[in-house]
Formats: C-alpha cells, sequence, structure tokens
C-alpha cells in the first residue's frame, strides 16, 4: 500500500449495517488520515460528527460517523494556512471550552503524536485528554483537556 493510492472516506451510519458516503478525500497523506482517525469529532459545513469506528479495505480507511451537533459554519482560521493548528482547550462547555494554548506543526505525524497523549503539560500543570476533534470548517485540530490539579513547582 503506498501513500500516494490511499484514499479517505467518511459515512455516515444509517443503521446497523446501512451507511451513506459523506466526504471522499484522494491524495491525502497516510499520516493525516491517522490523525484524523485519532479525533473522536470531525466538523464539516456546520455538522459535529461523531466516530463510531473505522475500517480500511484495501487502500481505502473508512471513519464511520453519527450526526452530533448542528451549529452554524464557522470561517476558516487563516493562522491555519502556512501550518498546522492545534488549539489545547479545557473541556468545559459553560465557559463555552477556553483556549488553553495553540500550536503550530509542520506535519500530521507531529498531530498524532500530540492529540494521542493522554497527558499533556502547559503552563506548568497537567492536563488530561479527554477528546479531540478535526475541525475541517476553521481548518484546525482540537484538543479538550481537563486539568489534573498536578503542579509543577
Amino acid at each position: 500500500m503506498g501513500n500516494s493510492s490511499v484514499v479517505l472516506e467518511y459515512r455516515l451510519l444509517k443503521g446497523k449495517d446501512e451507511y451513506v458516503p459523506l466526504y471522499h478525500y484522494e491524495h491525502i497523506e497516510l499520516e493525516q488520515i491517522l490523525a484524523r482517525r485519532e479525533c473522536e469529532f470531525y466538523v464539516k459545513e456546520g455538522v459535529t460528527y461523531k466516530q463510531r469506528s473505522s475500517a480500511v479495505e484495501d487502500d481505502l480507511h473508512i471513519i464511520y460517523v453519527d450526526e452530533y451537533e448542528h451549529h452554524p459554519k464557522e470561517k476558516e482560521d487563516p493562522e491555519s494556512r502556512h501550518s498546522i493548528k492545534v488549539e489545547v482547550r479545557a473541556f468545559n462547555a459553560r465557559q463555552n471550552h477556553p483556549v488553553i494554548t495553540t500550536k503550530y506543526m509542520r506535519t500530521h505525524l507531529e498531530v498524532l503524536s500530540f492529540i494521542g497523549a493522554v497527558y499533556t503539560y502547559v503552563n506548568r500543570k497537567e492536563w488530561e485528554r479527554d477528546s479531540a476533534e478535526m475541525d475541517e470548517d476553521r481548518m484546525v485540530y482540537v484538543l479538550y483537556v481537563t486539568e489534573t490539579g498536578f503542579k509543577f513547582e
């Protein structure tokens, strides 16, 4: 399986064994597919989808999703055009998930390494991973975390 022929498809689950193809990505790097597969949520056209499972059929990688929420579509973040932007946000819906820090990465392998970790350290505090999201509308990965209470002195 060569990197140049890898394809990603998001499929909307409709029933136990039924699905509808949603989005199809050709010419996508395997590293980006793996980073996206690490994300429990996917945002496209104002719809948030929740990942249910994934599969590989030869060179076709599939992510199965359910509709989760609908919001107005947000604009693309212009800062995301020259690198891969990752927001680290506190998992707190009442405060609209405030941004703790923003990181800019060069490769999707770096993104995968970062969002796939259970713990991350920001501002001398330890944070535990809750979930991750690929927000394609804004072209940003989002890592949702909760504070563990551990602080570096």
